[in-house]
């Protein structure tokens, strides 16, 4: 498939039932719910993506499956693997956290860190992927991918009975896209509730690719440069995210510092940086809601170090 619908979303959530977890969502004010995917296997919405690509794929080759990845896209790569018993190849650049690092080895990756940022190692994950004939699992621009995280979206939809706006960061888009697609109304994109497209002032790809009416290249640095570390958006997702119901905003990294902290502290949550890259839009005025808005953020990723929860 090449382009992306709610019914393809449907169809991942039948296939990945029984390999991912049904995270649960929480009323954290009047009017605002958290949908917790930092609590998923392998620490983030990831995961959901990569069971429905591999899954998707029938018998999996020999040589195994193969991804790159700031961390989160590796570990949950890794994770459904394991599980799936086949071999994975990760490829992670520099600026890959050393506890993404440990937690690709702890679940029995073959690990290659290469290049400064993601599209780096993307690129050597690429020609090793034509070199040994594995699977490879794209981290956002792939339909499988973006189908299985829209299963986040079906999710919330079934556990809240719908809200008005839906906050979830970006870094190559494929989450933002499946999430529009999963709290669709129907089988068009086009329906269903505000999506508001959070991103680092230091990595605006949506931003940009929006104002530029295609994807473009922007350069990659800040507190969520290993999640959200993607230089371009993706081209399936800029197909949903272009469209009427996403509104695109950008906030800076001392916003995303403090609402990581915040949530450790009112919450008792232990986000990483990208994970709380939505909930900044909220705590900064980046996106403000109207009186009696009903309001979702998606805390996207756990995998940090829980000593810098209170100190940045």
């Amino acid at each position: 498939m090449t382009t992306v619908t709610h019914a393809h979303v449907q169809e991942a959530a039948r296939r990945i039932a029984g390999h991912v977890l049904r995270t649960p969502v929480i009323e954290v004010s009047p009017g605002l719910v958290l949908k917790l995917e930092l609590l998923q296997h392998s620490g983030s919405f990831k995961v959901r993506g990569a069971f429905n690509r591999m899954l998707s794929a029938g018998e999996l080759p020999d040589s195994g499956v193969i991804a790159a990845s700031g961390g989160n896209h590796g570990l949950a790569v890794a994770f459904a693997a394991r599980a799936l018993g086949v071999r994975a190849e990760i490829f992670v650049p520099e600026v890959t956290s050393p506890v993404k690092v440990a937690g690709l080895k702890a679940l029995g990756a073959h690990i290659t860190q290469t290049g400064a940022i993601y599209s780096e190692a993307a690129d050597a994950a690429a020609k090793r992927a034509a070199e040994t004939g594995a699977l490879s699992v794209h981290a956002y621009d792939q339909a499988e991918v973006v189908a299985g995280q829209g299963t986040t979206g079906l999710e919330l939809v079934e556990q809240t009975g719908g809200v008005d706006t839906v906050l979830v960061a970006v870094g190559g888009g494929g989450f933002a896209a499946g999430i529009t697609l999963g709290t669709a109304g129907s089988s068009s994109a086009s329906s269903g509730p505000r999506i508001v497209a959070v991103e680092p002032e230091l990595i605006p790809t949506l931003h940009a690719a929006r104002q530029a009416g295609e994807p473009v290249r922007v350069d990659v640095s800040g507190v969520g440069a290993d999640a959200l570390g993607a230089s371009k958006i993706g081209g399936l997702a800029f197909e949903v995210l272009a469209g009427p119901r996403v509104e695109s905003v950008l906030v800076p990294d001392e916003a995303i510092v403090a609402a990581r902290r915040t949530l450790w502290e009112r919450h008792r949550l232990a986000a990483e940086h990208a994970g709380a890259a939505a909930y900044a839009a909220l705590l900064s005025g980046a996106y403000r809601p109207a009186e009696g808005e009903r309001v979702a953020v998606v805390v996207c990723g756990s995998n940090t170090d829980p000593a810098t929860l209170t100190t940045g």
